[in-house]
């Protein structure tokens, strides 16, 4: 007689907290919380470089990044950033901290 004993607490606690579920409601989502962070343009250029060797895969590096890098002072400058902001933001948008490895 152990089981019946077992499904009716199991029932009982589920017509409980079933109530209780139903009316919390769902959290609104926020318009600035996950917003995807795309990955950043270094990301990409190491991607497309990866099937590369050498001394190519190199300059195929260089030219990519001096590629985003005209890329996001394009995007500073429409958006009329200036001065050490326009730095970081290029350098957010690049993905880089400091200056290239070469």
């Amino acid at each position: 007689m152990r089981l019946p004993s077992a499904a009716f607490a199991a029932s009982l606690v589920c017509l409980i907290i079933a109530p209780v579920l139903a009316q919390t409601p769902a959290p609104a989502p926020s318009p600035t919380a996950t917003v995807p962070v795309p990955a950043t343009k270094r990301v990409t250029c190491l991607a497309t470089t990866q099937n590369f060797k050498g001394q190519e895969k190199r300059d195929q590096m260089q030219l990519c990044m001096a590629q985003a890098r005209l890329d996001c002072l394009k995007q500073a400058i429409d958006q009329k950033v200036v001065g050490e902001a326009r730095k970081s933001a290029i350098k957010t948008c690049v993905g880089t901290d400091g200056p290239e490895p070469q």
